[in-house]
């Protein structure tokens, strides 16, 4: 074998690459009534600016007046359990060096041509550098510390087991005990599941923040231990892009030909239906697994091996055209419906009395097709909803305890200061109603929504019936507020490289000192 081999094949019947496979759910744990893309994330109130702020003064949210000091007070909490991890053979330089890195040798270019939403792809490599840095991610001899933490079955660990073709969940009530833990993964051949490790292993965190800059998306994570001649989960298909890293022992895999290409939903296949693997193969420590979410999967570990522990990064749940078109064409319907009086006109009498609404379908294809051209003609879309989303729940920065984002830095703005936005791929810009006017007719504000003071405790944890929400820690919407008429001036320091506040497209010296002045207090500018 060569030191570094990746075994690549299409979905023909009997192209099985050597060796076997099979693993468990890779779906995360989903916020309550969010989607990981395409859900609707809660409004919640946000800083508000007024026209002219006291100087020295920072809009507190709800629109009332606060120190500075006192509205980005630091909470800097250290980690619940890092372990000191092997020299990382990931570089951290930026979101897209970080992916490079972690499909290498493969390049960036071929991945997205060949491999991505269409085939799977298998990196084998006998590194040891490599492999002592995946087993420093997470390991076995975790569990222990990580139960002292105050962990909980269903919401922080599952114990299940594949038993003739179905799911068996194995989980007790409540708090998770260590030893019993160990005594059903040793007795019982149970696989344990840890949902979304990121919340206690900084360097998970530091993967999954750059990925999420990097594809735009949420990620989320699932570690998987299966002893020895055991398998957790039937066979079945996810709604992720799925990136599996094998960090202890090795694992058997099988692939199957998808019976629903790009699944949108998690689904058990019986295995009479999903016939011979396409692709058979064991992943070793250092190895690196992607396929396509739809593709049918089993994993068990094979005897004379301990244990297997891999961990499952996953991406891209419901963020399709097709949930961004749901999420854009309300907000296209409502603004073409202001000049295009077609769109005002009465649908029938009575047809939403009818049982058969054929007859208006040809109506309403027209009425699509002028969308399209408004859609053609118009300089910007609406998709608030999938963008709040995702910076609501995402990860904050990784910079450690010592170098907090949340405490702004350095000089204050001032109308000659040359400014430079920071945290880019942590921060959106977005035009909607009025969210704190409760009058029938709402203007249009623009808000700036930023995920630096996201809490990694609650990251892809949910926002309701958890233990996370009961401790107040479910995820909250930051950000500013802002009359319409500072759209240009934020988009001109979104494009620049840097900018002088004097250069600012406002009316009005304070406007321009305001606008400052508001991101650096949310530690969005820096002043050069």
């Amino acid at each position: 074998m060569t030191q570094e081999q990746r075994c690549i094949s299409s979905w023909p019947p009997g192209s099985a690459s050597s060796r076997h496979s099979q693993r468990g759910s890779d779906r995360p744990p989903l916020p309550a009534g969010t989607s990981c893309g395409g859900g609707r994330a809660r409004s919640v109130p946000i800083a508000s600016i007024p026209s002219r702020p006291p100087a020295g003064k920072m809009p507190k949210k709800g629109g009332k007046i606060a120190d500075v000091a006192k509205e980005t007070q630091a909470q800097c909490k250290k980690p619940k359990l890092d372990t000191a991890a092997s020299p990382s053979v990931l570089s951290y330089e930026s979101p897209d060096s970080l992916f490079r890195s972690l499909i290498s040798p493969i390049q960036e270019e071929e991945f997205f041509r060949d491999y991505w939403e269409q085939k799977p792809l298998l990196v084998q490599r006998n590194d040891v550098l490599v492999a002592a840095y995946y087993q420093s991610l997470f390991q076995l001899s975790h569990l222990k510390e990580l139960c002292r933490q105050g962990l909980y079955y269903g919401r922080d660990v599952n114990v299940c087991r594949c038993v003739s073709g179905k799911k068996k969940v194995l989980n007790k009530e409540g708090r998770v005990n260590y030893m019993q833990l160990k005594k059903d993964f040793d007795q019982k051949k149970a696989t344990i599941q840890f949902h979304q490790p990121q919340r206690f292993k900084e360097e998970l965190w530091k993967i999954q923040e750059k990925l999420e800059c990097y594809f735009g998306s949420l990620v989320g994570s699932n570690v998987y231990i299966t002893p020895q001649g055991s398998q957790g989960l039937p066979p079945h298909y996810d709604d992720v892009e799925v990136f599996i890293l094998q960090l202890e022992g090795e694992k058997h895999w099988r692939l199957y030909k998808p019976t629903v290409p790009l699944a949108r939903e998690y689904n058990v296949e019986p295995e009479e239906r999903i016939g011979s693997p396409t692709h058979e193969f064991i992943l070793k420590p250092g190895d690196l697994l992607y396929f396509p979410r739809g593709t049918i999967h089993q994993a068990d570990t094979p005897h004379g091996i301990s244990h297997s522990t891999h961990v499952t990064i996953s991406t891209y749940q419901n963020n399709s055209w097709g949930d961004f078109l749901l999420d854009a064409i309300p907000g296209l319907v409502f603004d073409t419906a202001k000049e295009d009086v077609a769109l005002r006109r009465s649908i029938p009498r009575q047809l939403l009395m009818q049982v058969n609404t054929a007859d208006c379908t040809k109506k309403l294809s027209s009425l699509l097709r002028r969308l399209a051209d408004s859609l053609e003609n118009s300089r910007e879309l609406r998709s608030s909803d999938m963008k709040k989303d995702f910076i609501t729940h995402r990860l904050p920065p990784c910079l450690g305890c010592d170098s907090d984002p949340l405490t702004p830095g350095g000089k204050l703005p001032k109308i000659d200061s040359r400014i430079r936005l920071q945290f880019r791929d942590h921060a959106i810009i977005t035009v909607e109603p009025d969210q704190e006017n409760a009058d029938e007719i709402r203007r249009e504000m623009v808000y700036v929504y930023h995920s630096l003071k996201n809490r990694r405790e609650t990251h892809m944890m949910g926002t309701e019936d958890d233990t996370a929400s009961e401790d107040g820690l479910a995820q909250q919407t930051h950000g500013l507020r802002f009359p319409l008429s500072y759209l240009d001036a934020l988009k001109q320091i979104w494009s620049s490289s840097t900018v002088t506040v004097k250069e600012l497209n406002l009316t009005s010296d304070a406007e321009k000192e305001n606008l400052a002045l508001s991101l650096w207090t949310e530690c969005l500018i820096e002043v050069l």
